[in-house]
C-alpha cells in the first residue's frame, strides 16, 4: 500500500503540475535549499565553544518545526494532492491507508529541503567521528518523521475543529495562538541569534533544547562525547513521540473518513420570526451582499482566511516593534491598518473557487452579473474596512507618531478601493477549484495548489494594489519635501478617489469577463479536487 500511494502521489504531481506550480515549486525550492545550506553551514562552521553551535542548531531546528506548522496556516493550505476521503469507500484497512498516506507525505519539495536541513546534524556528527555521524542519521530520520508527523496531526486536528459548528470558535483560538508564534519565530532570528552566540539567553536555549526538535543534536553531541546513555533516552524518547504521533493521526484519520463533514441544513425554529431590518440596500447588489456577510460569518474556510491576515499582518507590522528593532521597524506600526487592507485582498482573492458550483445560481440569471460583483465588493469592504480605519485612527496617535495620520488616512481608503477590486480580478482570472465541504471538511484543504504558485499571485496581486497608493504617496512626498502640510493632506481625498476608480474600474473588468466567460470559469471552479 505504501508502494502504491507513492506512484500515485507522483503520477498526480506529474501531470498536475503547470508553467505558473512548476515555477513557483523552483522558486520554493531554491528559498528551501538556502534555509538547508544555512543550517548545514551552523553544523559544519567550527566556533570556539561546543555549545554555541548546539544552542544554535536546536534554535533553527526549532524554526524548521516550527515552519512546518505556520506555513500552511499562512498560505491556506497544505500537501491536498491525495486526501484520506478520496479512499473512504474502498476496503483499505485504517493502520494501512494511515501509513500510506504518512509515507506519500514524505513525497514533495518541503520534505526534500527539510531533509537536507536535518542531514545537517550527519556534519555536525562527522566533526566528533563516525559514531556520532551515525547517530545524527539516525536523528536525521526521526525529526524528519516527527516534523511531517507533526504538520498532519496539527492541520487534521484544526480541520476537525474547525467543521463542528460547536467547535469553530474554539478552532479559531487554537489557530491564533499558533500563528501567533510567528512572533517568537521573528524573535529568534532578529534578536535573539547573537544573545545565543554570547550565552545571555540560558532560559531560552534551555527550552530549545527540551523541544524534540532539538533532541537530535543534543544526541549527537553526547555521542561525541561518549555520553552513549543520553544517545539512547534521547532516541528512545523521539522513538516514542514520533509513536504517539502516528497513533493520534491513524485517529484523526479515521474520524475524518468515516464522520461526515456535512450535516445538511440546521433545523430551523417552527415558531415564525419578524424580518430582520437592514441597512443595506433593498436592490439585487444588496442581497447579494448580505448574503456574502451571511457567507463570511458561517463559513470556516472564509474565517480562517480572514483570521490569517490579521496574522500576517500583525506579524509584518507589530512583530519588528515587539523585537526590540526601533527605528525603522517600529515605523511600520502605525501603519498596521494597510496591511490587513493589502493582505485581506491577497487571502480572500478566489471567492469563486470558494463557492464552486454554486456560481450557476448567478450565470442563470440575466444580467446578475454586476449584482453579484458589486455585493461581494461591497460585503468585503464592509468586513474590512470598520477594522482598518480603526487602526488608522488609533494607533499614529497611541505610537507617537501622529505624522503618519495624512499617509495611513490616505492610504486606507485606497488601498481598500484597490482590493476590492482586485479581489474580484483575481476571482475571475485566477480561480480555481477547492475540495468540496461536503466531502473534505477541513477548511485548510486548498485542493493541492501549491503554495509557492499562489504566493506568486499574491505578490502580483499586492503590486496592483500598490497602484492605488501612488498618488497618496506621491501628495504626502511632495509635500513633506516642500514644507506643504497641506498638501500632504491632500492625499486622504485623493485616496478615497483613486480608491473609488479603482474598485469601479477593475470591478467592471471582472464583470466583464464573467458576462463572457462564466460557463468556462463555472467549469473551472467546479472540478473534482
Amino acid at each position: 500500500m505504501v508502494g502504491v500511494l507513492v506512484r500515485l502521489k507522483l503520477r498526480v504531481l506529474r501531470n498536475s503540475l503547470r508553467g505558473r506550480q512548476i515555477a513557483g515549486m523552483i522558486v520554493g525550492g531554491i528559498f528551501g535549499l538556502l534555509a538547508a545550506l544555512f543550517t548545514i553551514g551552523i553544523a559544519v562552521f567550527p566556533v570556539p565553544e561546543a555549545r554555541i553551535t548546539v544552542d544554535l542548531l536546536t534554535s533553527v531546528y526549532a524554526v524548521w518545526m516550527a515552519g512546518w506548522v505556520l506555513a500552511p496556516i499562512a498560505t491556506g493550505g497544505g500537501d491536498d494532492t491525495l486526501r484520506p476521503e478520496h479512499f473512504a469507500l474502498l476496503p483499505i484497512p485504517r493502520r494501512k491507508l494511515a501509513i500510506g498516506l504518512l509515507a506519500a507525505s514524505f513525497v514533495g519539495v518541503t520534505a526534500v529541503v527539510s531533509l537536507l536541513a536535518f542531514l545537517g546534524l550527519v556534519f555536525y556528527g562527522l566533526r566528533f567521528g563516525a559514531g556520532a555521524a551515525l547517530v545524527g542519521l539516525v536523528f536525521t530520520v526521526l525529526q524528519l518523521a516527527f516534523v511531517v508527523l507533526l504538520y498532519r496531526v496539527v492541520m487534521a486536528a484544526l480541520g476537525a475543529l474547525l467543521t463542528s459548528r460547536k467547535g469553530k470558535e474554539l478552532g479559531i483560538i487554537l489557530v491564533a495562538l499558533t500563528g501567533l508564534s510567528g512572533v517568537a519565530v521573528n524573535y529568534v532570528m532578529r534578536s535573539v541569534g547573537p544573545a545565543i552566540v554570547s550565552g545571555q539567553m540560558p532560559g531560552f536555549t534551555s527550552v530549545m533544547h527540551a523541544l524534540p526538535s532539538g533532541w537530535g543534536t543534543l544526541a549527537v553531541h553526547a555521542a561525541g562525547t561518549g555520553e552513549w546513555g543520553i544517545v539512547g533516552g534521547l532516541f528512545a524518547a523521539l522513538l516514542g513521540v514520533v509513536a504517539v504521533l502516528i497513533v493520534v493521526w491513524g485517529a484523526l484519520l479515521a474520524r475524518q473518513v468515516t464522520t461526515p463533514s456535512f450535516r445538511g441544513a440546521s433545523r430551523t425554529r417552527a415558531k415564525s420570526t419578524r424580518t430582520r431590518r437592514s441597512l443595506l440596500p433593498a436592490t439585487p447588489v444588496g442581497a447579494v451582499a448580505r448574503k456574502e456577510l451571511y457567507t463570511w460569518w458561517r463559513d470556516a474556510r472564509r474565517r480562517v482566511a480572514l483570521l490569517s491576515t490579521l496574522l500576517i499582518g500583525f506579524v509584518i507590522t507589530v512583530v519588528p516593534a515587539l523585537s526590540g528593532g526601533g527605528g525603522g521597524q517600529s515605523v511600520m506600526l502605525p501603519y498596521f491598518g494597510v496591511a490587513v487592507v493589502i493582505f485581506a485582498s491577497m487571502q480572500s482573492g478566489n471567492l469563486y473557487g470558494m463557492d464552486g458550483s454554486a456560481l450557476w445560481h448567478t450565470l442563470v440569471v440575466p444580467g446578475a452579473e454586476r449584482a453579484d460583483i458589486r455585493g461581494r465588493q461591497l460585503a468585503w469592504a464592509l468586513i474590512v474596512a470598520p477594522v482598518a480605519l480603526v487602526l488608522a485612527l488609533v494607533l499614529p496617535g497611541v505610537t507617537g507618531v501622529p505624522g503618519a495620520y495624512p499617509w495611513v488616512l490616505g492610504l486606507v481608503p485606497a488601498t481598500l478601493g484597490a482590493g476590492a477590486g482586485v479581489l474580484m480580478l483575481q476571482s475571475v482570472f485566477l480561480a480555481f477549484p477547492l475540495p468540496d465541504q461536503r466531502r473534505s471538511g477541513s477548511p485548510w484543504s486548498s485542493g493541492g495548489r501549491p503554495g509557492c504558485a499562489r504566493a506568486a499571485l499574491m505578490l502580483a496581486s499586492t503590486l496592483l494594489i500598490v497602484l492605488g497608493a501612488v498618488p497618496v504617496v506621491a501628495l504626502c512626498v511632495a509635500g513633506k519635501l516642500a514644507d506643504l502640510p497641506v498638501l500632504q493632506w491632500l492625499g486622504i481625498p485623493a485616496g478615497i478617489a483613486t480608491g473609488i476608480a479603482l474598485a469601479w474600474w477593475w470591478g467592471s473588468l471582472a464583470q466583464q469577463r464573467l458576462v463572457t466567460r462564466g460557463p468556462e470559469l463555472l467549469a473551472t471552479v467546479s472540478k473534482e479536487r
